[in-house]
């Protein structure tokens, strides 16, 4: 991984940094990653808004935390983009503001596949426990359920801050290109934080492969609801596929180091390559898998086309959530 000084422009996207000559090139390249950014970070508010527009959403588990994925993946996007711009810009920040932004991309980070857990297990309980699942998935539980999505994702990242904080005297005073290595004051540090990384994407994967087996099973009983079951096992599977993106952004530093070992001596090579996986890997995949999830909804397709244009209409689709 490069190194962070002021012969380069550096940046930061989760833990990697990327370089970029400041020519006609470069900057349309960070054109591409704002518009991007921006029109994703558009289509999940269009959601969103539909979401809020309806009571009926407000009320159910499902979408509580669907909202919660919108919203969580939109101020990711933002942060990852803007950490973006200011490495290409050779903009220093105070260390204490730096950390800020680490602490809060760090954590949308990992809440994406905490939250894929918990969505796996609303539609778990829906399936086995049909009759409770009302009694069950309850606002109150559903909130807390979030409180504690942003607990296990940001516990480790706000631990290494708090330790920097605290072993370094001019943590509010010292100026710094933002990365996350940065705040690492013991070496030790970003070993625990590669841990936590892969214990919480197993430990995700293994959730959701449970969920989307018993389901199966369930789905074969003949006392079942064969349409419901077979819903809810696509909905797992697409949670599965959309865990499958996020471990991409997670593997995205493995890949790098590949990249660069690919590219040899050819330094504009390895830029372009780098680019190319930072763009697919770390933008799209976090811009498309709510797309996705919401356009396949039967609920929440109609209301949202009919506010992804401004145009005047007399009438609000109906809504059906099941």
């Amino acid at each position: 991984m490069a190194g962070t000084n002021g012969s380069t422009v550096d940046a930061l996207l989760n833990q990697n940094l990327i370089k970029l000559e400041l020519d006609g090139g470069g900057i349309t390249k960070v054109a591409v990653v704002i518009l991007l950014t921006l029109m994703s970070v558009y289509v999940n508010c269009v959601m969103l808004y539909s979401l809020s527009s309806k009571h009926v959403f407000k009320e159910s588990s499902r979408y509580i935390l669907f909202a919660h994925m919108l919203l969580n993946d939109s101020v990711h996007l933002l942060l990852t983009t803007l950490m973006f711009v200011l490495g290409v810009a050779f903009i220093k920040l105070a260390k204490a503001v730096c950390s800020f932004l680490i602490f809060l991309a760090t954590a949308t980070f990992r809440n994406t596949p905490f939250n894929l857990a918990v969505m796996s297990l609303e539609r778990f309980v829906a399936i086995r426990f049909p009759l409770r699942h009302a009694e069950i998935a309850t606002q109150k539980r559903t909130c807390f359920a979030i409180g504690l999505v942003w607990l296990f994702g940001s516990l480790n990242i706000l631990s290494d801050i708090v330790i920097a904080a605290v072993l370094d005297p001019n943590y509010y005073y010292v100026q710094m290109f933002c990365s996350r290595d940065q705040i690492f004051i013991k070496p030790w540090q970003l070993d625990v934080f590669n841990g936590c990384n892969a214990f919480f994407f197993v430990s995700v994967i293994l959730i959701i492969v449970f969920i989307y087996i018993s389901i199966m099973i369930t789905a074969r009983s003949a006392s079942s609801n064969k349409d419901s079951a077979k819903k809810a096992r696509r909905t797992v599977l697409l949670h599965f596929i959309q865990l499958g993106l996020c471990t991409m952004s997670f593997l995205y530093g493995t890949l790098e180091r590949a990249l660069y070992i690919m590219a040899g001596s050819n330094n504009s090579l390895f830029v372009n390559l780098r680019y190319v996986s930072f763009l697919f890997i770390l933008i799209l995949s976090r811009a498309l898998s709510p797309l996705i999830y919401g356009l396949r909804d039967d609920a929440v397709r109609p209301l949202f086309k009919y506010h992804f244009c401004p145009c005047p209409r007399k009438f609000s689709p109906a809504v059906n959530v099941q």
